[in-house]
C-alpha cells in the first residue's frame, strides 16, 4: 500500500483484508474474477459505476453517472443506501472511518489501482 496516494498509503493492509471479509461473499477482486451477488471489482477505479460485463445492476446504478474513485468508494461504503438510494447493496455500510480507509486501500492494492 506504500505506493498508494494519501491517506491510503498509510492504511493498515491487514485491517483492510479483514474488513473486506464482509464483502467477499458478494465480490471478487481478481482480474477476470467472476461476478457473485455483486460484480467483480478488479479495475474498478476510473471505471463508470455499473460497467462490469455480465452483471445485472439496479436501475439506480444504471442511471447514475458516477465514476469510481477512492473518495467515491469511501462515500459509498459509509452508507450505500444514502449515497445511492435504490441500489442493490444490502449492507448497512462500514461505520468506522479507519476501517473504510483500510478496506479501500486493500481493494486498491488488490484490483490493479493506478493513478
Amino acid at each position: 500500500v506504500a505506493a498508494l496516494p494519501v491517506p491510503y498509503k498509510s492504511a493498515d493492509y491487514i485491517r483492510g483484508r479483514r474488513s473486506f471479509k464482509l464483502c467477499q461473499s458478494c465480490h471478487t477482486l481478481n482480474e477476470g474474477g467472476q461476478n457473485l451477488v455483486g460484480p467483480n471489482l478488479y479495475g474498478m477505479f476510473g471505471r463508470d459505476i455499473g460497467a462490469v460485463e455480465g452483471y445485472t445492476y439496479s436501475k439506480a446504478v444504471e442511471e447514475s453517472d458516477i465514476v469510481w474513485t477512492p473518495e467515491i468508494l469511501a462515500e459509498w461504503l459509509e452508507s450505500p443506501r444514502i449515497f445511492l438510494p435504490g441500489n442493490k447493496l444490502s449492507v448497512a455500510g462500514v461505520r468506522k472511518p479507519e476501517d473504510r480507509t483500510a478496506v479501500i486501500a486493500y481493494v486498491m492494492a488488490e484490483t490493479g489501482y493506478t493513478e
